[in-house]
């Protein structure tokens, strides 16, 4: 790390490192505040998703109160307060050759006491590309601070603001060319929703309905407004706590000392409101702050600022499912809107108890609004804003690099999550299980697979009674005749859904299960596969007057699954019959640009040509190997395209002679292509099938359509689906078994060419790869 007092260059630091530097000039921890905050949590977040593309280092500024401890990315700093090292600085970044773009987080303030004139120098003097971050746009600029925002956008290659409102003042007040303004908001923390009772009944706040506010505490943050309105509130809520959380801020501190929080408390004593208010006088440690933030009833941000463009305080709080209520501030209004919150006036105690009262008493309707902002988070959270940034940095820097998705750990946690002693539950509000939409067939056959491959990756012993449960499920939906029933309410009870719908594909989905265990009876304990053959051999003669597809194409999979490990004629014949059907079908319905089994594509669709290559490894038969392969490179060719991998939606089928149109892509189509193209690619050992299975599973960590995470890596779920524009946020059953199956399959090649999947196909690269081209338009 260098100060500017020093040299900044040291040849001996030389690296070999191959990745472009970015350098973030901002104030970090451990700096006390909110921007060194973002900008910590924002490296983090770059690093967790492109840690092979990017090498993130950070210029800290500081005042004349120089700090120490900095953590190892700190390679500059920077005292603002000192006209001369500003020069400095610049030079040292000129002379880096590692430093190929550099980032600057503004904030009228920092650059004081000479303002913005030594900030401009700096931006003037430096060579490299510039991405320049406002956190504040004020609406009504005199004419030397508007003078001075041109000059720095100008100055800079890409400005970046927070919010729409934002962009709009750059426009309308500013004269800055909208085509050089991106809006990436500001990012918030995925968090595992906890039950909120728990966590009040570890902080003392058992009984309480939790009022709460957070932040570096000044003048500006208007906590008399709510001290004001709390005695109307006690009147009809005695149980209400109003928890004020944080340090004072360390500027005010530097002139006022504590003088105003010490009017809080005096106000405090006035009112006669001691027993309800709590002062946590401390700069709490990120998970304390979610887990206060999970047990608050309502937020309240009651800043006094109408100009304060953005608050990453009651971002962290919608992304805590929190009811909030807010001053009019640009960034309350624009987030929100639609009843993702309550807008109160600025210094308006009356309005404030008026709108905190009956919300207090509705428990449903905060859990609504809750609900409501958590969708609208979702494309806040920290790793969507690490890929948005991650794409303009490529966009910025003349080497073009290549962006590679660092691959998640395998997780189970949200998988055990869903799983009670019965089985998997099928639907979940968020990432919250929801036992009154009761279990399915389909989910814990699909789990009893992922189970099995994730045992057969770590021989994990706790994976047993998982098996065990999911089995057990089967078992009990299985009929006399050898059938199965598909829908289980909470109480364990056969639903009606099973006289109302078709249950062969459900049938399909458990005898592919069941196959596939018994394929793995090697490595597991014999009384799993013993119950497994049972209820196989049970099972199979339900298949003889079965005609749906993609019913036969699972039973297809599980035939050809049990037939790996075990010989049985009568199991060879019923799975010939079954492709013969299929290849019927298809030799009906192909034609010159139609090269598949039904005159639409439907949801699953890579399950048909896989199980037709199936059963041509399984027989020998040419025509099956021919039509396996003209059918999935025709199902490509209609899902994959210069952006990745899009799926058939499922809010309009694609009929034959159609374009694809409408929304609504889901994991288990993804999923299942992987496990296809894992399938094609090992018989025939074509590099296009792994190069495709590799950019099908980036879809899940950002590269679609939308560019946001479908896998959630703080819960290990997977969200339900990507729509027109946002996604689902919940996590089910089926969204989290599909994408923990699609990582295993790529966990398992991995493991078996003992190398990285990029490793094997283009000798050294590694993680998961995106081309971004100087257009913008990514493509692998």
């Amino acid at each position: 790390m260098h100060e500017v007092s020093s040299p900044f260059w040291q040849s001996s630091e030389l690296s070999t490192d191959s990745r472009p530097e970015v350098l973030i000039l901002s104030s970090y921890p451990p700096r006390e505040c909110g921007i060194a905050t973002f900008s910590q949590d924002l490296l983090k977040a770059i690093e967790r998703k492109f840690s092979r593309a990017f090498s993130l280092k950070i210029g800290a500024l500081e005042t004349n109160l120089p700090l120490s401890g900095y953590p190892a990315e700190v390679k500059f700093r920077l005292n603002t307060s000192k006209s001369g090292q500003y020069s400095s600085i610049a030079r040292a970044i000129n002379a880096d050759p590692h430093i190929e773009l550099v980032v600057v987080q503004h904030e009228f303030g920092f650059f004081l006491p000479s303002g913005e004139s030594d900030f401009i120098t700096l931006l003037e003097l430096i060579s490299k590309p510039v991405i320049l971050v406002f956190h504040t746009i004020l609406a009504d600029p005199d004419v030397r601070i508007a003078a001075q925002v041109r000059k720095m956008a100008m100055l800079s290659d890409w400005v970046v603001v927070m919010t729409h409102h934002s962009a709009q003042l750059l426009a309308d007040v500013y004269g800055i060319e909208p085509e050089k303004v991106e809006i990436i908001p500001h990012g918030t923390h995925l968090v595992r929703h906890r039950n909120p009772d728990s966590l009040k009944q570890k902080y003392g706040l058992r009984g309480k309905k939790v009022l709460s506010t957070f932040g570096l505490l000044g003048p500006g943050k208007g906590i008399e407004t709510t001290l004001q309105a709390l005695p109307a509130i006690i009147r009809v809520h005695p149980e209400v706590c109003f928890l004020v959380i944080g340090k004072t801020h360390p500027g005010v501190v530097l002139e006022n000392g504590e003088k105003y929080r010490e009017e809080l408390r005096e106000m405090v004593r006035v009112l006669g409101i001691g027993e309800y208010v709590r002062f946590i006088n401390a700069y709490l440690s990120l998970p304390v702050l979610l887990e206060y933030l999970q047990l608050t009833d309502i937020y309240l941000f009651t800043s006094l600022d109408p100009g304060q463009s953005v608050s990453g305080t009651f971002s962290y709080a919608m992304s805590c499912g929190c009811a909030i209520i807010s001053t009019p501030i640009p960034h309350a209004l624009e987030v929100l809107s639609q009843e993702a919150g309550v807008i109160s006036a600025f210094r308006d105690p009356v309005q404030l108890a008026g709108e905190a009262i009956p919300l207090l008493a509705r428990k449903e309707a905060r859990i609504s609004i809750g609900l409501r902002a958590l969708q609208k988070m979702v494309p806040t959270a920290w790793e969507n804003v690490a890929i948005a940034y991650a794409r303009l940095f490529a966009k910025t820097l003349k080497s073009v690099p290549r962006l590679k998705f660092d691959l998640p750990p395998i997780e189970l946690h949200h998988l055990r999550y869903l799983t009670t002693e019965s089985g998997m539950i099928q639907f979940s509000k968020a990432n919250k299980p929801d036992l009154s939409t009761g279990y399915t067939l389909d989910d814990n056959a699909r789990a009893l697979i992922a189970i099995c491959m994730h045992y057969e990756l770590t021989g994990d012993d706790t994976d047993l009674p998982l098996l065990g449960v999911y089995l057990n499920f089967m078992e009990t939906c299985q009929q006399d005749d050898g059938s199965f029933l598909n829908y289980v309410d909470e109480a364990g009870v056969f639903t009606s859904q099973n006289d109302e719908c078709n249950l062969d594909d459900a049938n399909g989905r458990a005898l592919w299960a069941l196959g596939f265990l018994l394929s793995r009876h090697g490595i597991l304990p014999q009384v799993y596969s013993g119950r497994a053959d049972k209820i196989f051999r049970k099972a199979a003669s339900y298949w003889t007057d079965v005609h749906s597809t993609r019913a036969m194409a699972f039973a297809i999979k599980g035939f050809y699954h049990f037939l790996t490990e075990n010989h049985s004629e009568e199991y060879e014949e019923m799975l010939e019959l079954l492709a013969q059907r299929m290849e019927r079908m298809y030799l009906h319905e192909a034609e010159t640009k139609w090269s598949w089994y039904e005159s639409y594509l439907t949801y699953g669709n890579s399950v048909l040509p896989e199980a037709m290559l199936c059963a041509y490894l399984q027989t020998g038969r040419e025509s099956y190997r021919q039509i396996a392969i003209e059918s999935f490179d025709f199902l490509l060719g209609r899902t994959f395209g210069g952006e990745g991998i899009n799926v058939i939606p499922n809010q309009q089928w694609l009929k034959k002679g159609e374009e694809v149109t409408g929304f609504g892509e889901q994991p288990i189509d993804v999923a299942y292509t992987i496990l296809a193209l894992s399938l094609f690619g090992e018989t025939f050992a074509e590099e296009r099938y792994f190069m495709r299975m590799n950019e099908a599973f980036a879809w899940f960590l950002g590269k679609n359509r939308l560019n946001q995470i479908i896998y959630n890596p703080c819960t290990g779920g997977c969200y339900d689906g990507l729509e027109e524009t946002q996604v689902n946020l919940n996590q089910g059953a089926e969204s989290t078994v599909s994408c923990l199956m699609a990582r295993l399959v790529i966990e398992e090649y991995q493991n078996r060419t003992e190398g990285t999947l990029e490793t094997i196909l283009s000798g050294g690269r590694d993680g998961i790869e995106e081309s971004i081209h100087p257009n913008g338009i990514a493509s692998l």
